[in-house]
C-alpha cells in the first residue's frame, strides 16, 4: 500500500514538474512575441524628441496621431493596400484552382509516374528558391511580365505546394464511392469535381485562403525584385520606402510598421479556429 502511494506521489509530482515547464516556455514565447509589438506601439505614439530620450517602455506624455497620418500619407500605404488586394485575390483564385485540380488529379486517379510527380513536389519545397531566381528573372524579363502586377500573381500560384499537399490530405477524408456514385449517374469528371469535391473541399479553401493570404501581405522579395515601379509598389515595399527621407524617424516608422501589422493580426485572431481546424481535418480517416 505504502508502495503505490509513494509511486502516485511521485507521478503526481512530475505531472507538476510538467505543468509548470508547459507554462514557462508559454509564458516565455508569449512575451518574445508580445514585448516587440508593445515597443513598437508605445513609440508610435511619441514625437520624436520623446522616442530618442526615453525609454522604450516608456509611456508618451501626449498620445499623438500624427505619426501614423505621416506614415500613412507619406508612405502611400493606400496605394499599397490596394496593389496588395489585387496580387492576394489573383493569387489565391489562380491557387484553389490549381491546387484542387492538381490534388483531385493525384487523388483520385490511378496513372503512371504519379508517385513521381509527387516526389518532385516534395523536392521542389526543399530547394531553396533563391537558387533559381536568375533563371526565374530572364523568363519573367523575356515573357514581358517585369513591372506588372500579373508577375506576383503568377509566381505565387505556381509556387503554391503547400495548398497541394493541405488538399491532399483533406482528399483521404472524401469517400470515393461520392465520385462512382455520380459517374454511375451519368456524370462527368469535371462535373464530380466541382459540384461534389470543390463544396466538401470548403473548410479546407478557407485554410488555403487564409495562409496565401497572410504569405502574400508578408512577402517582401518577389515585389522588391519583379514590381520595383512606384505604382506597383505593395504593402511590404511601402513600408521599405521609410529607409530614405524618414530613416531616422523611428516614431514613424513605428507607425507604418503598426498600420502593416493591424490586418493580419485582425485577421488571424479572428479565424485562428478555421486556420487551426482546416489543417487538421483529413488527418484521421473516416
Amino acid at each position: 500500500m505504502q508502495t503505490v502511494f509513494t509511486f502516485a506521489n511521485a507521478q503526481s509530482k512530475r505531472s507538476v514538474l510538467s505543468l509548470t515547464l508547459v507554462y514557462l516556455l508559454l509564458i516565455t514565447a508569449s512575451a518574445l512575441t508580445i514585448l516587440p509589438l508593445l515597443v513598437i506601439f508605445i513609440g508610435s505614439f511619441k514625437t520624436g524628441a520623446e522616442f530618442n530620450t526615453t525609454g522604450a517602455f516608456d509611456l508618451p506624455a501626449v498620445w499623438i496621431f500624427d505619426n501614423y497620418r505621416t506614415a500613412f500619407l507619406r508612405g502611400k500605404m493606400a496605394l499599397g493596400f490596394f496593389n496588395t488586394f489585387i496580387l492576394i485575390a489573383g493569387a489565391c483564385a489562380g491557387s484553389i484552382l490549381t491546387g484542387t485540380m492538381a490534388s483531385y488529379a493525384l487523388h483520385r486517379f490511378e496513372f503512371r509516374g504519379r508517385a513521381f510527380i509527387k516526389n518532385i513536389f516534395l523536392w521542389i519545397v526543399l530547394i531553396p528558391s533563391t537558387t533559381a531566381q536568375v533563371s526565374r528573372f530572364q523568363i519573367v524579363n523575356a515573357l514581358g511580365l517585369y513591372n506588372t502586377r500579373a508577375v506576383g500573381i503568377i509566381l505565387a500560384m505556381g509556387t503554391d505546394i503547400m495548398a497541394i499537399y493541405i488538399y491532399l490530405q483533406f482528399l483521404e477524408s472524401i469517400s470515393r464511392s461520392l465520385d462512382e456514385s455520380a459517374i454511375l449517374d451519368g456524370a462527368g469528371y469535371f462535373r464530380v469535381y466541382w459540384q461534389i469535391v470543390m463544396p466538401l473541399l470548403k473548410p479546407t479553401t478557407v485554410t488555403v485562403l487564409i495562409i496565401k493570404s497572410i504569405c502574400m501581405y508578408n512577402d517582401f522579395y518577389t515585389p522588391f525584385l519583379y514590381m520595383p515601379k512606384q505604382s506597383l509598389q505593395v504593402i511590404s515595399t511601402a513600408l521599405f520606402k521609410f529607409k530614405g527621407p524618414y530613416g531616422s524617424h523611428w516614431e514613424i516608422i513605428c507607425a507604418g510598421i503598426m498600420i502593416a501589422v493591424l490586418p493580419t493580426l485582425v485577421l488571424f485572431l479572428a479565424l485562428q479556429k478555421q486556420i487551426y481546424s482546416g489543417l487538421v481535418q483529413g488527418a484521421v480517416k473516416q
